[in-house]
């Protein structure tokens, strides 16, 4: 790994986000390169696999979801997945290369119930097998949060998918400041922060900015920051968005690392849809994480062989777990 002397900030400005948006592509990737190289190896990519392990049936009304009752997707309502299936799954994903397993549960807030204890089995099997662990569950109260952590739980993910300013036209049935707080919660609790957005909603480019400023105008930044395409669902209110042009994706790749140079920046949901040469410019810009596995909860995502395809001819290979300490 190269050395430099890396100082973190935590003072960023929409001014100097949109001055890093203007720049030529060219300038703009290499010095997100230069800053990647401060906490990161080149070529290396952490290998994510996320099981949805209780599909369907939200009560959320986000405008971009297949899994909101709201809408007519076809996506039925599925109990929770029994904890062998979902050992057997995580087993699976870490034999293909995994070495960090996501949980992702339909539901609007965590609930002292029956359902919680399984999850909570459900971490600490995972978390046995010596990989990082995961949960997406929606808003927790503080004591969730430490059962989580105290059953091996290394992380949680809430996005806060947009801008503060454009929110209100995609989710309605909670707000901005619910997002803020359950990431506060999250932070507080000592778990690592995974937090990233959205592109395609139809939100403009200042509001793309605007989300990378409240990101990385917090401290600590997150430790993860998924950057998703959005995936335009037949039967949901977006299902005619068109697709975020592959330089846009880049840009904004690019301003997430210089911003937040520690951060994992995860290649998450449509990723499947792009080639190995725009793959090959995110990750020179600073992406260095991906999803491995046919789905990503209800949406396609590239298939394995096609991965292993990518990392032989990019050179790519994969980043361990636990690569950064908290203490």
């Amino acid at each position: 790994m190269v050395t430099f002397q890396a100082m973190m900030r935590y003072d960023w400005t929409l001014s100097e986000l949109q001055k890093l948006y203007n720049m030529p592509l060219m300038e703009l990737i290499s010095k997100a390169h230069l800053e990647h190289l401060k906490f990161h190896q080149i070529g290396e990519v952490q290998m994510c696999h996320l099981i949805s392990i209780k599909t369907g049936g939200c009560q959320e009304d986000c405008k971009y979801c297949a899994q909101s009752s709201r809408y007519q997707t076809g996506v039925k309502a599925q109990p929770l997945m029994d904890y062998e299936e979902v050992i057997q799954d995580a087993q699976k994903a870490i034999a293909s290369g995994a070495c960090r397993i996501c949980l992702g549960a339909a539901i609007r807030q965590v609930r002292d119930n029956k359902q919680f204890e399984e999850i909570l089995k459900m971490v600490k099997g995972i978390s046995n097998l010596g990989v990082e662990v995961c949960c997406t569950l929606g808003m927790l109260k503080e004591s969730q949060a430490k059962r989580l952590k105290e059953a091996g739980l290394y992380a949680y993910n809430h996005n806060l998918d947009t801008s503060e300013n454009f929110y209100s036209n995609i989710i309605t049935t909670r707000s901005y400041q619910d997002r803020l707080n359950t990431l506060d919660v999250v932070q507080q609790s000592g778990l690592s922060v995974c937090c990233g957005g959205i592109l395609g909603m139809g939100e403009s480019i200042q509001d793309r900015l605007e989300l990378l400023l409240t990101l990385s105008t917090r401290h600590p930044h997150p430790d993860s920051v998924p950057i998703n395409q959005l995936s335009a669902i037949a039967g949901t209110p977006l299902q005619d968005q068109t697709k975020v042009d592959v330089f846009e994706v880049v840009r904004i790749v690019a301003i997430a690392r210089i911003l937040m140079p520690k951060a994992m920046v995860r290649m998450s949901c449509g990723r499947g849809d792009m080639p190995f040469e725009s793959q090959a410019l995110c990750f020179f810009a600073g992406a260095n994480s991906i999803f491995l596995g046919e789905k990503l909860l209800t949406v396609a995502n590239t298939p394995l062989d096609r991965d292993q395809e990518m990392f032989a001819v990019l050179g790519l290979r994969s980043k361990k777990c636990f690569w950064f300490s908290k203490s």
